[in-house]
């Protein structure tokens, strides 16, 4: 069994070929990726959008331009940005500007209400935002009570091909007539993105960067519940862009097409499908919503991708979907499922539709977010795989987060590494709760196998008190999972005056298919011990999930 210092490795034994399980990382800001790229690939495709592409070279010089008018503008280093797009050629030049010119990037989820940008906006103390047109109304409510000075605005149409821009500017008339037109505001404190990125003899200032100085606060509810920015370094996000790239042991420099369409606004889509391809030289095929199968699905049949980063959910709707049987995706070679759990089934379908290998993986926005994964070349389980390189990875106490526990024992999953995070923007207790000297307790309940491999059972904070007895909700849901007519169930704990909680499940029949609450709980019955089983059952047409697919429980809560 491998050791370093005196903890235990078994995963060692695993490592997949061709894989270091150690690393030499670059020194400094992070946008010394893209000028890295532009430098090694400049006339490679960077970007691929509605058919409009952008090499590496081109990326570089707006995001320069764009950077020098930023400064230009009144933006120092440190300053925060909110950055409010979907994945489109404009967020990756506006990355990258805004950390060539100092700029901590704000990550910000374009579903975001008024209410919700205000309270982020607040806390950032976010002077400077950067908006596609279509989302400005909510930036301009929040506007009002927030520091915000300056909004930098981009207009879709002229980054796409003339038919494309013609909808998209009927479709922004049509959202602007609604809402009373805002978007014509003007003012001292809009600056329009084409402007902002035209050449005009202005470089930008150098701004030294320290390897420790925050690049993104990635904004989470995090491992207590509350929102709050995870404070990721340029040593963080390069560390974790490296660790991710050097995963895909066979992958082709300046070669690989990324189907880039998980939220580049959520950390696992921005490692994932935007600084890994950018370290890799590779295309990234962008789209911007990720709920649109079937115009994913045609995506990939007319670009040819080799590598596809996504969620359970999205991988279960292409399997699912009538419309994959027309399309050909046998170019896809390699996937990485996270952000919950992949069910066997739907990697099984997906591998033999594709003919590609979709390993699960897994990671938190505290750290970047990934640190573990299954091999692609490798042991396959159905469980988180093993740490990515340079990352430990161990089983804890859940009430103290201090003594480890026994393979094979459950208890809360601690990990440590490069890409773990400073710690919470403004929040030391909140930071301090988490955050034991290295090592980041990450919330979760999980067991490490012999193998040294690591099986997530459940969220610390979801688990349901039944009188005593621990209930962990995925249990429950997995069992539910293999009833004929259930296409998806949640359970959460709900207050029960005897029991202190007792289980409730929220389930989403399959079309056509029935089944009554008694029949529910006489199912899970014969195969759950009698304090897991649900007290409540309650059918809805559909659960509540973020961009990402994850359920989100505290709307079920509050319904």
């Amino acid at each position: 069994m491998a050791k370093r210092g005196n903890m235990e490795r078994p995963w060692f034994k695993y490592w997949p070929k061709g894989v270091p399980t150690s690393l030499d990382y670059p020194h400094g800001s992070l946008d010394s990726l893209l000028k890295r790229a532009g430098k090694e690939w400049p006339e490679s495709t960077a970007t691929l959008f509605y058919g409009q592409k952008l090499t590496y070279s081109e990326i570089d010089r707006l995001a320069s331009n764009f950077a020098a008018n930023l400064q230009s503008i009144g933006v120092r280093k440190g300053d925060r940005v909110s950055l409010l797009m979907p994945n489109c050629p404009q967020f990756v030049v506006a990355f990258f500007g805004i950390l060539r010119a100092g700029g901590i990037v704000v990550q910000t989820d374009p579903l975001y209400t008024a209410r919700e940008l205000e309270t982020l906006y607040g806390d950032a103390r976010v002077e400077n935002v950067a908006v596609l047109d279509i989302l400005l109304d909510g930036v301009l409510k929040a506007k009002q009570e927030t520091p915000v000075k300056r909004i930098v605005v981009t207009d879709m149409k002229h980054w796409l091909p003339p038919l494309t821009g013609a909808f998209y500017g009927w479709k922004k008339r049509s959202i602007e007539k609604k809402r009373g037109n805002p978007s014509a505001s003007s003012g001292e404190w809009r600056h329009d993105f084409d402007v902002m990125t035209r050449p005009g003899g202005k470089r930008p200032k150098p701004v030294r960067c320290e390897d420790d100085d925050v690049a993104v606060l990635q904004y989470t509810g995090g491992t207590t519940g509350t929102p709050k920015g995870a404070m990721l370094t340029h040593r963080n996000m390069i560390a974790n862009a490296f660790q991710t790239a050097a995963w895909l042991p066979d992958a082709k420099l300046g070669g690989e097409k990324f189907l880039s369409v998980i939220p580049f606004s959520h950390a696992y889509g921005l490692t994932t499908s935007m600084l890994a391809p950018t370290v890799l030289g590779a295309v990234m095929i962008l789209h911007p919503d990720p709920r649109e199968i079937d115009k994913i699905l045609a995506l990939a049949d007319a670009t040819r991708p080799t590598i596809f980063p996504g969620v359970p959910a999205m991988f279960a709707a292409i399997v699912n979907n009538p419309a994959t049987k027309k399309r050909d995706l046998t170019s896809i070679r390699i996937c990485i499922s996270g952000s919950a759990p992949l069910p066997s089934t739907v990697r099984n379908k997906f591998e033999d539709i594709t003919g590609s290998r979709l390993v699960e993986g897994y990671g938190l926005s505290e750290a970047s977010p990934v640190t573990h994964c299954n091999p692609f070349f490798g042991l396959v389980k159905d469980c988180i795989g093993i740490p990515f390189p340079d990352t430990d990875a161990k089983i804890v106490d859940p009430a103290t987060g201090l003594t480890d526990m026994a393979v094979g024992e459950a208890g809360e999953l601690a990990v440590s590494g490069p890409q773990v995070m400073r710690g919470y923007w403004n929040k030391h207790e909140e930071t301090a709760l988490v955050m034991c000297g290295p090592w980041l307790l990450t919330g979760d309940i999980a067991r490490m196998d012999e193998d040294g491999y690591f099986h997530v059972i459940d969220r610390k904070k979801d688990m349901i008190n039944c009188a005593g007895y621990k209930v962990y909700p995925r249990e429950v849901e997995e069992v539910l999972g293999t009833h004929e007519a259930v296409k998806e169930c949640a359970a959460l704990g709900v207050p029960d005056e005897m029991r202190g909680e007792s289980v409730k499940v929220f389930v989403v029949l399959r079309k056509d298919m029935k089944a009554t609450a008694e029949e529910i709980k006489m199912f899970c019955r014969e195969r759950l011990a009698a304090f897991k089983i649900p007290s409540h059952v309650e059918f809805v047409r559909e659960l509540p999930k973020n961009a990402m697919g994850k359920v989100l429980r505290r709307s079920l809560r509050e319904s």
